[in-house]
């Protein structure tokens, strides 16, 4: 069974930084595009950041400069670094990724900034 697992969320005061992962297991044989997204309490779910297979990324105005997605494509890994953390990045955050052909999601890792 294919599946996404985040980790690296947790609660942190504005100002600081968490670096979340997402790791894709099981039988794989392709791997594209990874996404990370958050959804905060009361509101859609919105797109964070993208990143292509060939390295090309995206992200929202919300967190240009101060977020970074990478990928390790020989641990089959996608990171978001986030930095400068403010309140309203408080979220649950997805990972989202195309593996064999598939949009895959991950269950979602909350993310807690204190003023």
């Amino acid at each position: 069974q294919v599946q996404l697992v985040e980790s690296g969320g947790g609660l942190v005061q504005a100002g600081g930084s968490l670096k979340l992962s997402c790791v894709a297991s099981g039988n794989i044989f392709a791997l594209n595009g990874w996404g990370w997204y958050r959804q905060a309490a009361g509101k859609q779910r919105e797109l964070v950041a993208r990143i292509s297979s060939s390295g090309t990324t995206n992200y929202a105005g919300a967190v240009e400069g101060r977020f970074t997605i990478s990928r390790d494509n020989t641990k089959k890994t996608v990171f978001l670094q986030m930095n400068s953390l403010k309140p309203e990045d408080t979220a649950v955050y997805y990972c989202q990724g195309i593996v064999n052909f598939r949009e895959l999601w991950g269950q979602g890792t909350q993310v807690t900034v204190s003023a």
